[in-house]
């Protein structure tokens, strides 16, 4: 979870977040267009696509290196962004002049896709501009600096010849020692939290720079030169990555006596962040609110199932007289059943062709079996936030490899082993693969990159592309997925519990100042969660905001919204249809996709 080759994942760990241009927007709807000759409506469509769809984002792309590699932009690889104070004045002004640029162009006089377009890109420059200036995640966040991760789709994308790549790495190499004092720099009074994910990721940029660059350097036909010049910049660069670990270290040591910056975000700074995100209409307290209420809702259902399951697997046993216990005894039981550990990878491998078998048979979605899908452990410099997530190429290269990132577990004791496997186990673990391959999180990518919608699909919204990861596991399983067994579905209903209480959690702890404790209750005793399970979320509802929410209020969207059209269209209504037509609008909010699918565009 997350989230696209590292745009996506950047977009939703280092925030994705967007915001649906001025007040017009702020409910979540683009401009309406209003009603002009053919002629006008063609000139400013094609004004619009040229200046901010083809123009704009080379511009864009020379600003944000990193990022640009991460969708396949490759002609600034062997360029590394140094994100010092000068830096980030110069990029205030390029969002200011890009800002007045797209509003000289009249919205209102565009067609559909181009309006929605102008919305989308209006709400990421609002976005990063209020980033930077308002929310300052780049002065209390030392996680977000890390230069690993456009180092490692250079050596493993075979976008070029390897001896290219290495020279754009070469490039990129030089300013590393640059980098890292700019960061230590612009850090001020960082949270503990983030402190200690940086380290931990750092130390993985470090085994990057040990073993991969090594690998490729040692397989290429580089000359002597080079390779010495390569030896020098790569010692230079680990010397760099080595004294921001330890002088992280340092910060850590004076941090965890208290008193430095909490990491929770505050009801402020979270209010505003959470409409750059969800961009819906919806506030954050309006959604926690439906949130509890879903809650209750499983929790019945739940209940329902395990009298219904109780004598099956507890014959004998006097069920507890307590909702809580009585559910959490008969998941208890159904959890015994999970892979080994040492099956878990090979376990998830197995699954993903029996998915795209069934969502074939089945005739859910279009598959496209060109598209390469690979297994693998997380790399060390991507852990500490979540336990797997997808790496999928951008639109400039939507044919490059997709990894599918799975934390290990090898070096989990015994115990935590099983408390893990008992949270992934045979019912569970088909879910998880559904949410985040297949038909999840790997099949609405591959659709955002061939959105005749560029700009849609490069900033993509989270809710959209979380909530079509947890719809597409109801949708699953409403086809027949499981064979309507009722373990699957109590099983299921904790799975999307998850996702409930994740947004829960989430505002309860940045808000109303949830503690462990609390926390621990809310994910273990009423949602049923693993101890192994809850640790992990605790760590990760420090180290991020507003994330959380995407899951549940993207799904309840995306489910609102096929049930409107299942009963305006009765039996003229196909799934497949349904699914390929949300997902050829990239990854734009659910509101702007709902737009584009039910309105008739008025020609400008």
């Amino acid at each position: 979870m997350q989230i696209a080759r590292r745009i996506a994942r950047q977009i939703t760990r280092r925030g994705l977040l967007r915001l649906l241009g001025a007040a017009a927007m702020a409910a979540g709807a683009a401009p309406r267009s209003v009603p002009a000759s053919a002629g006008g409506a063609a000139h400013a469509n094609a004004g619009f696509t040229q200046r901010f769809a083809e123009a704009f984002l080379d511009q864009y792309w020379q600003r944000n290196t990193d990022a640009a590699i991460a969708v396949g932009y490759y002609r600034v690889a062997d360029r590394l962004t140094v994100p010092d104070a000068r830096y980030r004045r110069e990029y205030l002004q390029f969002l200011d002049a890009a800002l007045r640029q797209l509003h000289e162009v009249r919205a209102d006089r565009l067609d559909a896709r181009q309006r929605t377009d102008w919305a989308v890109l209006d709400s990421q420059l609002r976005y990063e501009r209020w980033a930077l200036t308002r929310l300052r995640e780049w002065q209390w966040n030392p996680a977000q600096y890390n230069v690993a991760e456009p180092f490692a789709l250079i050596c493993n994308t075979d976008y070029a010849p390897l001896d290219q790549r290495l020279r754009s790495a070469l490039a990129r190499l030089r300013d590393v020692p640059a980098y890292y004092d700019a960061a230590r720099q612009a850090i001020d009074d960082p949270t503990l939290e983030h402190t200690r994910l940086a380290i931990e990721q750092n130390q993985g940029t470090l085994e990057l720079f040990d073993v991969d660059l090594q690998q490729r350097l040692a397989a290429a036909t580089l000359g002597a030169d080079e390779r010495a010049l390569f030896a020098r910049r790569l010692a230079a660069a680990r010397a760099a990555i080595t004294g921001f670990v330890g002088w992280l270290e340092g910060l850590q040591q004076s941090l965890a006596g208290g008193g430095g910056r909490s990491f929770r975000l505050g009801r402020v700074l979270y209010a505003e962040k959470f409409q750059f995100v969800h961009q819906s209409g919806e506030d954050a307290a309006t959604l926690y609110g439906r949130a509890l209420q879903e809650k209750q809702q499983v929790l019945q259902r739940m209940a329902q199932l395990s009298e219904q399951l109780w004598s099956r697997y507890l014959a004998g046993e006097q069920p507890p007289a307590d909702r809580f216990d009585r559910i959490g005894r008969l998941i208890g039981k159904l959890s015994e059943h999970h892979v080994a550990p040492a099956d878990y990878l090979p376990g998830i491998e197995r699954l993903i062709p029996q998915l795209v078998q069934w969502v074939q048979q089945h005739d859910l979605i279009d598959l496209d079996p060109t598209a390469p899908l690979q297994v693998r452990p997380t790399p060390a410099y991507e852990r500490g936030v979540a336990i797997a997530g997808v790496d999928a190429p951008g639109p400039y290269d939507p044919g490059a490899r997709t990894y599918f990132n799975v934390d290990p577990i090898d070096r989990y004791s015994d115990a935590q082993a099983e408390s893990f496997l008992r949270e992934y186990n045979d019912w569970t673990l088909p879910v998880f693969i559904i949410h985040e391959a297949i038909p999840g999180h790997y099949v609405q990518l591959m659709y955002a990159n061939r959105s005749p919608s560029r700009i849609k699909s490069l900033f993509g919204n989270g809710a959209m592309i979380e909530g079509w990861a947890v719809y597409c596991e109801r949708m699953m399983l409403e086809s027949g997925y499981g064979a309507q067994a009722p373990e699957q579905w109590l099983l299921y209903w904790k799975w999307y519990l998850r996702s409930v209480t994740n947004t829960i959690l989430d505002y309860g702890v940045h808000v109303l100042g949830m503690s462990e404790a609390e926390a621990r209750l809310l994910l273990m005793r009423e949602a049923f969660q693993s101890e192994k399970e809850a640790a992990a979320k605790w760590l990760r509802v420090q180290r991020s905001s507003v994330q959380l929410t995407q899951y549940f209020a993207g799904f309840s969207a995306i489910y609102r919204l096929r049930t409107r059209l299942e009963e305006q269209q009765g039996p003229r209504f196909q799934l497949k249809r349904f699914h390929e037509q949300f997902l050829s609008h990239g990854s734009a909010p659910v509101k702007v996709i709902e737009e584009l699918m039910t309105t008739a565009d008025t020609p400008a």
